[in-house]
């Protein structure tokens, strides 16, 4: 008897937290303060949108005074998506994310070729027929497989300086988020 009631006491707990963690994890979905959809609010398909030092409306903001940050909406329902972005700042990153905010693929100029971002971002069935027809793209560009139509990437440049200011700038100004 008291084994049965300690047993159904341990399941009620677990089941509870359980539960307790589902609602967390999916609450941002619920409510539609993810990331993705405080982006959709922003005319920001494929194009790169700067965030500047205090938050917006939306909240987003450069988050840290040495970073200067942009964001593009993605969709590669039609056809792949070609991220461009000149050489020039000190450091930069960018990363790649799905409808439901998960990271995709991230990156940064160390692991670039020539300083400059070149990367595309299909579906499994677009970048096949990309490396099949195209050998050569494999070649110069990053490919990045997204496993879901929508998107966003996130890029940032590294501001050290007030005097790299302007090369930061002029990398974000230069970054470009179209279909390829």
């Amino acid at each position: 008897m008291i084994r049965a009631s300690l047993f159904s006491l341990l399941v009620g707990v677990v089941g509870a937290a359980l539960l307790h963690v589902i609602i967390v994890l999916a609450l941002p979905a619920f409510t539609g303060i993810d990331a993705y959809t405080k982006l959709t609010a922003y005319d920001a398909d494929q194009r790169f949108v700067r965030f500047r030092a205090k938050p917006d409306a939306m909240g987003f903001s450069n988050g840290d005074p040495f970073l200067r940050v942009a964001a593009c909406l993605v969709s590669v329902a039609q056809r792949p998506v070609r991220l461009t972005a000149p050489a020039g700042p000190v450091f930069w990153s960018f990363a790649v994310f799905d409808s439901d905010s998960n990271e995709i693929f991230s990156m940064n100029d160390r692991s670039q070729a020539g300083g400059g971002l070149d990367a595309i971002i299909g579906s499994p069935e677009q970048l096949a027929r990309i490396r099949r027809d195209n050998p050569d793209a494999v070649a110069d560009n990053v490919l990045i497989e997204m496993p879901r139509p929508e998107g966003y990437v996130v890029i940032r440049a590294l501001v050290p300086t007030p005097s790299q200011e302007q090369a930061a700038r002029d990398f974000l100004d230069g970054a470009t988020c179209e279909g390829a």
